[in-house]
């Protein structure tokens, strides 16, 4: 049940209306760790941080079944850092500061122990190193997953829907969906981008759910609505996590199931949204899953009757 995931590791500094923390751990494959580890084990880390990255940090994942091998430690360099600024409605958000720092030597290796996962999340970067780490692998995994962004829409177009031939799952916002393909109807949009490689086209609406297309097949998952949003940073990442974990457990990629999948994601990221960074996510059991899906099923579940 093994999984690979490839991301960032690094470090946030965020703001929101409701708080603010200079510096905390963040990136794309810690969130995705930490979500995909409640479902399966091992979770295959490839990444890259410097020589400030905590080895609390660390030893709390493998803890929970991530493997660091392939994670690469740079001794002279610090890690990537991003700092942001939250607006009001905690969509919108202004980038502070990038650092790359050790991102800019980020140069992905599959160990050989990798070799051989049945599943792959790519978390967002650079479509050119998403790519180098698809060919790297000797047997083409049971499902791949991709997440990009605007930002590469913007510069990299072309590596980008070079990448997307190979893959099977592309998660993006809204936003990106229509900028990806030209296109205002989200449906329109889906249509086009699974033209482009991916069967499956999952587009992420915030705290207004996502969708997913395959063919002529969709469905939509509400978002719960919160009383408390404290920090929505990791939020896709950790959706994606809760995602690929569950097909992972089940190794079922059927549309049935990747309904399913899009849920358990929904229900992970209004966990993680509750605290800063990662750490809502290290006090959740199986059992607050549960009953967070529980929840999401609730919202949606009702009888109809049409009488004559």
């Amino acid at each position: 049940m093994s999984l690979i995931v490839v991301g960032t590791m690094a470090f946030d500094a965020i703001e929101t209306p409701f708080g603010k923390t200079d510096q905390i751990v963040g990136g794309s494959a810690t969130y995705v760790a930490y979500a995909a580890s409640n479902f399966v084990k091992p979770v295959q880390q490839v990444s890259i941080v410097g020589y400030d990255f905590p080895e609390s940090e660390m030893n709390e994942l493998k803890s929970r079944g991530v493997e660091l091998e392939g994670v690469e430690i740079i001794k002279d360099k610090k890690s990537f850092f991003w700092s942001g600024k939250y607006h009001l409605d905690m969509n919108t958000r202004d980038t502070l500061v990038t650092d790359l720092n050790v991102l800019l030597d980020f140069n992905p290796k599959i160990p050989e122990s990798y070799q051989g996962a049945e599943f792959l999340m790519l978390g967002n970067l650079d479509p050119v190193i998403q790519k180098q780490v698809i060919t790297q692998l000797k047997t083409r995994p049971k499902l791949i997953v991709m997440d990009t962004m605007n930002f590469w829409m913007d510069i990299k177009m072309a590596e980008l829907k070079d990448v997307l031939k190979l893959v099977d799952v592309l998660l993006v916002n809204d936003s990106e969906a229509r900028q990806l393909s030209g296109e205002f109807s989200l449906v329109k949009a889906a249509r086009s981008i699974m033209k482009m490689g991916p069967k499956y086209l999952i587009i992420k609406k915030g705290e207004h759910g996502a969708m997913l297309f395959n063919e002529d097949q969709v469905f939509f998952a509400p978002a719960l609505p919160l009383e408390e949003v404290f920090d929505p940073t990791g939020a896709g990442d950790t959706f994606a996590g809760g995602f690929i974990g569950h097909i992972a457990r089940t190794k079922d990629i059927s549309f049935q199931n990747m309904k399913t999948a899009i849920i358990i994601g929904s229900a992970m990221a209004s966990y993680c949204v509750e605290k800063f960074g990662p750490e809502r996510l290290k006090e959740i059991t199986r059992e607050d899953i549960s009953q967070r899906v529980n929840q999401f099923v609730d919202l949606v579940n009702f009888e109809i009757e049409l009488k004559g």
